[in-house]
């Protein structure tokens, strides 16, 4: 259960980083659970779709250096990554987006159900996110 727990993250982040949705979102169940760095949690696969196009809207993204581990049972999962990122437009409530790159360490979490991601949490600093951005 492990390797077929890491395998799945692989191709989520592998579906991310090729824009693949409709891939990345064939490996949610669909009450999905997302949780937002420093926000809410969002549930359902409408509501994590209308995350990604708002996303995809303000950022251009690849995920990097992903270092996955689950636990033997391969229920839970966690990777680390550096995220690549150009901010492309504002994005509301944040500083004005003219084109600036980042390089931002992260994290997720991961739980598994039957075969799929059944939550994801992601991390990472946004104070250094601002810094990069320079808000």
């Amino acid at each position: 259960m492990q390797a077929a727990t890491t395998d799945l993250i692989a191709r989520y982040y592998a579906a991310f980083n090729a824009r693949d949705w409709e891939g990345f979102f064939a490996l949610l169940t669909d009450d999905v659970a997302h949780d937002l760095n420093q926000g809410a949690r969002e549930t359902g696969k409408a509501a994590f779709r209308l995350f990604i196009d708002r996303m995809n809207a303000s950022y251009s993204e690849q995920i990097v250096d992903i270092s996955i581990t689950a636990n033997a049972e391969g229920r839970r999962a966690a990777a680390e990554y550096v995220v690549l990122g150009t901010y492309l437009k504002t994005d509301e409530g944040l500083p004005p987006a003219s084109g600036q790159t980042y390089r931002l360490p992260g994290g997720a979490f991961f739980e598994i159900r039957d075969g799929l991601i059944a939550r994801v949490t992601n991390y990472y600093n946004l104070q250094d996110w601002l810094r990069q951005v320079g808000a």
